[in-house]
């Protein structure tokens, strides 16, 4: 997450996207055939920056009277702090291409969203684009207040020399069950291979959970969320399973408690990571790796294994006053071209039906990707419920509590965090 700014700075960050994206006053149906100036904000990611510079560019070069504005999303705690706060003083930018699922309930719920739906090609377009996963992002009004745009779907990194170093097969490691992905693990450590077999943040962020429990119980129940159809789903049989075989890492130091602040998959610190593709550009030159699915307790086929997607959408805010030119310029920011250039500058998926088959080319020039593409197509996101940070978060103090440091059986951790989520759902 960001680094923190003070208040003042935050305001002057966002004076500037107010004037172009007014203050959320007027007529909504105005607004929405309404063209002229905008301002859009990036994530700092390097690569993402390079890709909304000449996406803009080239915008701009065909609208000179629509001109769009744009920079990098404010430092502050998280993305998720500053978006509010610019919700909340009425000058949020018109369209942010960093938008958490995981916020977009809280969002809605301050009224600072704008429903793609209102846009008379806004929902056909949303469906065209991203085919039968875009059911994952609808609100609970059954509207779309956000874009699927590009995701991350998360597998796990191998460190080969590691590998070789404990006498494992590099080329087909086995880690497709509990059993052996705990043996494996055994292995390496005790080969002093690596220190740890596996480095999950041990820490008590709500969104950490992405990235230990979510993506091996969206694998183990074959493509469930968190919370559906207004109830939780983590303390079943499945979920059970996934908390005792992350308990057993943990009492075992086979995936160390204690938080690590650099990376410690490219540190060499730890033979595994559950990422996505993302840092395939961060581990080049540093890392010899191979990518396989998370493990399940039975040994699911790839082509069954469902993982967490770790997207990242694009919303359009309410305080924007040319909403005729923010619909134009985020169809034409998701369009097949500019999602070719994405893929190309950042390695992440664009949120489309057959990304492997709209860009072949790159797939062939890159076939490190090809397993992510594939991958892409059995991703989980998180629900779009109300409530939705605090349902992650009151999970988290149960997993952390239980499943990392072993103060309470995992089974009872997760029946009682259970309970705390239906209440939270039935809440408004």
């Amino acid at each position: 997450m960001k680094r923190k700014i003070t208040a003042a700075a935050l305001a002057l960050a966002l004076a500037g996207a107010a004037a172009a994206c007014g203050d959320g006053g007027g007529d909504a149906d105005a607004a929405a055939q309404a063209r002229g100036a905008i301002t859009v904000w990036l994530s700092n990611n390097k690569e993402e920056v390079a890709w909304g510079k000449q996406m803009v560019a080239a915008w701009n070069s065909a609208h000179p009277d629509q001109k769009v504005t744009a920079q990098e999303i404010p430092t502050g705690k998280s993305s998720e702090e500053v978006i509010g706060a610019a919700i909340t003083a009425g000058n949020a930018p018109c369209l942010i291409f960093n938008t958490s699922p995981a916020s977009v309930s809280q969002f809605q719920k301050q009224g600072g969203l704008v429903a793609l739906d209102s846009f008379s090609d806004g929902k056909q377009y949303v469906e065209d684009r991203t085919g039968k996963t875009a059911e994952q992002y609808k609100s609970t009004d059954g509207k779309y207040y956000q874009l699927p745009w590009k995701d991350n779907p998360v597998m796990i990194f191998y460190n080969k020399k590691a590998f070789a170093k404990a006498g494992i097969d590099t080329a087909k490691p086995p880690l497709a069950t509990y059993d052996e992905f705990l043996a494996t693990s055994r292995k390496l450590v005790a080969a002093k291979a690596a220190k740890a077999a596996i480095y999950p943040a041990p820490s008590n962020e709500f969104y950490q959970s992405w990235f230990d429990f979510y993506p091996l119980f969206a694998a183990e129940t074959g493509g469930k969320q968190l919370v559906e159809d207004g109830k939780s789903q983590f303390a079943s049989d499945e979920g059970k399973k996934v908390a005792n075989f992350w308990r057993t890492m943990y009492a075992e130091k086979l995936a160390p408690q204690e938080k690590y602040t650099g990376d410690a998959f490219v540190d060499g610190t730890a033979a595994m990571a559950v990422v996505g593709p993302w840092a395939i550009a961060t581990y080049k030159g540093k890392v010899e790796w191979g990518a396989v699915p998370v493990p399940t307790s039975a040994g699911k086929p790839a082509s069954e294994t469902f993982t967490f997607s770790d997207a990242k959408n694009v919303a359009m805010y309410s305080a924007c006053k040319n909403r005729g030119t923010a619909w134009d310029v985020l169809k034409f920011a998701t369009s097949k071209e500019q999602d070719g250039m994405l893929l190309e500058g950042t390695g992440q998926m664009p949120l489309r039906n057959d990304v492997a088959g709209t860009y072949p080319e790159y797939f062939t020039k890159n076939p490190d990707y090809k397993s992510f593409a594939d991958q892409a197509a059995r991703t989980v996101e998180v629900p779009n419920v109300a409530n939705s940070i605090e349902i992650w978060q009151t999970f988290r103090d149960a997993y952390s509590k239980s499943v990392i440091f072993g103060q309470q059986d995992p089974g009872a951790a997760l029946d009682g965090a259970a309970q705390k989520v239906d209440q939270l759902t039935a809440q408004p």
